[in-house]
């Protein structure tokens, strides 16, 4: 089913919005200093403006003022009413004809600080009546002189409101250009990368079987750049998986095939092992009751085998028995007639309770695999360690080489000699953890390898020793 993403639903579009909200976020915090700072500067040039225009009432004695003149200073002032006052002089005062009855508020310019400028201003804003304010200042030129002017607040909001529209304006600019230019490189750096490695996981979901559809890691050493390549390890390590899946199906397929009539071969072999056992020669029946004992396991390995393909290993039938005797078994069948040395180190009477087929199948893979791999003896202990048997295959042969051990116990891949599979070792690790114990490589050197078993079980000796 394909990933239908609806509009604006993807991370990119959230992204984008993200940044806009944010950037306008800010722009919220500086224009509510900026707004008050405004209407301070407006104040500031109304005192200005009142104090250049009072400068036209300074005329000497002998010289006739202009009214028309000074009321037309009071108009571009925007003041109703001036008074300057001085130190050394009293003070002069210029009313305009329509002077407002009644004073709403008083501002004194030199006693401001940021939080009263942002709240006075946001109330101006937020409030439509009209009012009448009376400004005092310093004068421009003289920070004793002092000048009290008489403003209405219109004039001052509609100016706030048109500066307000402007930086709106501004900050949706900046706020779109910063999110395009974030939107970008996110896009670059982030947002595109994710896309591919998802895109790779659903290819991967699909088809696992299709090398093409693994992520290719590229050279990037952030957190991309690690993402990339866990991947990449685990989708190969997965196909791996399922190519040995595939392969192990077909093999127990083709044993399910063959498993009748190996048994029937098998069940004329011990046919014929009967004959054998009256024979007259005393080697002959020397050696017959070891023909009888790989017969017998042969038939079971075969009754086996299917359900070990399609279900993993068997769950082992646990009895108490003598691993002294099952090492002698193996030395015996591990042997087959070649110069083959097996050291039975275990204490005599050392009893195990596990599977005895199961567990012969561990002990002669690992003498086998030791033997093949260019050993010359193998040495089998065993020793109490608690309520748990620890059982030490120790050969000494060349040692395991590093490839060999990075894929050990995995199966076609841990092979240590040319043309091997490599599950010996991946089915004798099965079987120990079917009992509920391990097996590990303890050691490995020029001077021969050693593997430990461990089975979660309690070591007894026979009564007796």
């Amino acid at each position: 089913m394909a990933d239908r993403r609806l509009p604006f639903t993807g991370l990119s579009a959230r992204l984008l919005f993200l940044t806009i909200f944010f950037v306008m976020l800010i722009e919220i915090f500086i224009y509510a200093p900026s707004i008050g700072r405004y209407r301070l500067a407006y104040l500031e040039d109304r005192v200005g403006a009142a104090y250049i225009a009072s400068l036209a009432l300074q005329t000497p004695a002998d010289h006739r003022i202009d009214i028309e003149l000074v009321k037309e200073l009071l108009r571009s002032s925007q003041s109703y009413a001036i008074v300057l006052r001085r130190p050394d002089s009293k003070a002069l005062m210029q009313l305009r004809d329509d002077m407002p009855p009644k004073m709403d508020a008083t501002y004194d310019i030199r006693e401001m600080d940021l939080p009263v400028l942002i709240a006075e201003a946001l109330a101006v804003l937020w409030r439509d009546e009209p009012r009448m304010l009376r400004v005092i200042g310093p004068s421009p030129r003289d920070p004793d002189t002092v000048i009290e002017t008489v403003i209405s607040e219109r004039p001052m909001r509609e100016d706030m409101l048109d500066y307000s529209g402007r930086i709106l304006l501004l900050s949706v600019i900046i706020s779109v250009f910063s999110a395009v230019l974030v939107y970008g490189c996110l896009q670059w750096m982030f947002v595109r990368p994710v896309r591919r490695l998802t895109d790779s996981m659903v290819n991967f979901r699909r088809d696992p079987d299709d090398a093409g559809g693994m992520v290719r890691p590229t050279g990037r050493r952030d957190e991309i750049g690690s993402a990339q390549r866990e991947l990449a390890q685990m989708q190969r390590r997965i196909h791996d998986a399922l190519g040995q899946r595939a392969r192990l199906a077909a093999l127990g397929a083709a044993m399910a095939k063959i498993n009748h009539d190996l048994r029937n071969i098998l069940a004329t072999a011990k046919l014929v092992s009967d004959r054998v056992s009256a024979s007259d020669d005393p080697a002959v029946r020397r050696v017959a009751p070891t023909l009888f004992g790989a017969i017998d396991r042969a038939v079971t390995l075969c009754s086996r085998t299917l359900s070990f393909a399609s279900e993993g290993s068997p769950p082992p039938e646990p009895e108490r028995f003598d691993l002294r005797a099952l090492v002698g078994d193996v030395a015996v069948d591990v042997a087959a007639g070649e110069s083959r040395a097996v050291e039975n180190a275990v204490p005599p009477g050392f009893n195990v309770f596990a599977d005895r087929d199961q567990l012969y199948r561990v002990l002669f893979n690992l003498a086998l695999n030791a033997f093949q791999a260019g050993a010359a003896a193998v040495a089998v202990s065993a020793a109490a360690d608690g309520e748990a048997a620890v059982v030490e295959v120790a050969d000494d042969g060349p040692g395991l080489p590093a490839k060999v051990r990075e894929n050990l116990f995995r199966p076609f891949r841990g092979a240590a000699r040319a043309g091997g599979t490599g599950l010996g070792l991946a089915i004798a690790r099965d079987l120990m953890r079917g009992h509920g114990g391990d097996i590990e490589l303890s050691r490995t050197g020029a001077d021969g390898s050693a593997f430990v078993l461990q089975l979660p079980v309690e070591a007894r000796r026979a009564p007796g020793t």
